[in-house]
């Protein structure tokens, strides 16, 4: 079975192709970075061992029949798993290489590695955060890969596979003389955070904690690209930066000048986590948590979180989450 990446070139030639510049979000809304340049040390493979190229090579995983046994008849049919992916995310989830063609990241690495598990031809589509919920109802793809977490709200519409934990950080200065964790932490402290994003709301809330207890809140800032953050951080005029875990850790993956603190689950003050996502009652989920149990045990899984530094959001398993059984 072969498969590639999509390049912008066969990607225009289909009609998939998404302007650059359309603003999209996560499920908790990061800036977009392709390739990682607002927060690289020229692209490439650097001494970190994160290789940002369009050449990279790819990790595969080996069809299991029992598992692929389990698939929906038309899924099996087709021989074609067509993913969904946020082509506007940012590194290291979904976005361009350094040749600036070339779709790579830890969502479509999961995406494939679970279709060569089914036994199924791995086919890459473009959409965005706004768009993909009317596009997987629609039928234009059979699962979405987009750092979606499971809430109840998405529960009524669709199904779900886990396969990584949702954790929210603080980005701060190398070495800085505080610990950023929790509402006390941040009291009196500037900190950056995306506007109308989950993450502010928990800053919001936490703000409300302080104030309710007559202690001076955060001062919450907000930046229009992430090279602004980078900068005003770096400069010393915030103390921290709220953002989604994957996004930190390939940040500081890469530089020297900043540590990743706290961690947060992005569902606070509930808990969620991260899951391919399916139109309710399409059958998908529980061979997709088969096949992604399978990757766990035979370590492909790991080999997709270490390369892009996603490690502490391994999940021991990944399980089936549908309304019936949530």
């Amino acid at each position: 079975m072969t498969s590639r990446l999509l390049s912008r070139r066969a990607l225009t030639a289909s009609g998939l192709l998404l302007p650059v510049g359309v603003l999209a979000a996560c499920s908790d809304p990061v800036p977009a970075t392709a390739g990682g340049a607002d927060a690289s040390d020229g692209g490439g493979e650097d001494g970190a061992g994160l290789d940002t190229s369009g050449t990279q090579e790819l990790l595969r995983a080996e069809p299991d029949q029992e598992v692929a046994a389990l698939l929906p008849p038309e899924i099996a049919g087709s021989g074609v798993l067509r993913v969904g992916i946020n082509g506007t995310s940012s590194a290291p989830l979904s976005f361009l290489a350094d040749d600036n063609e070339t779709y790579i990241g830890s969502e479509i690495d999961t995406a494939r590695i679970v279709a060569d598990k089914l036994g199924l031809e791995f086919e890459l589509k473009l959409t965005t955060w706004e768009n993909w919920p009317l596009k997987l109802e629609a039928g234009d793809f059979d699962v979405v890969h987009a750092n979606v977490g499971i809430n109840a709200e998405r529960l009524q519409k669709f199904d779900f596979a886990s396969y990584r934990a949702a954790y929210m950080a603080f980005l701060t200065q190398k070495d800085a003389d505080f610990w950023l964790e929790d509402a006390a932490s941040l009291s009196g402290r500037l900190i950056a955070v995306g506007a109308a994003t989950n993450q502010e709301r928990i800053l919001t809330d936490w703000n409300a904690e302080l104030e309710a207890a007559g202690k001076e809140p955060a001062e919450l800032k907000h930046y229009s690209t992430d090279a602004d953050t980078l900068l005003a951080l770096g400069s010393g005029r915030v103390d921290g930066y709220l953002s989604p875990f994957p996004s930190l850790s390939f940040i500081t993956a890469r530089r020297d000048d900043f540590e990743v603190q706290g961690r947060i689950n992005a569902g606070w003050p509930d808990e969620t986590l991260v899951a391919a996502t399916f139109p309710a009652g399409s059958g998908l989920a529980d061979p997709y948590a088969a096949a992604l149990n399978a990757l766990i045990e035979d370590g492909t899984y790991g080999a997709v979180l270490e390369r892009w530094k996603l490690t502490e959001e391994a999940l021991p398993e990944s399980r089936a989450h549908t309304q019936e059984n949530p």
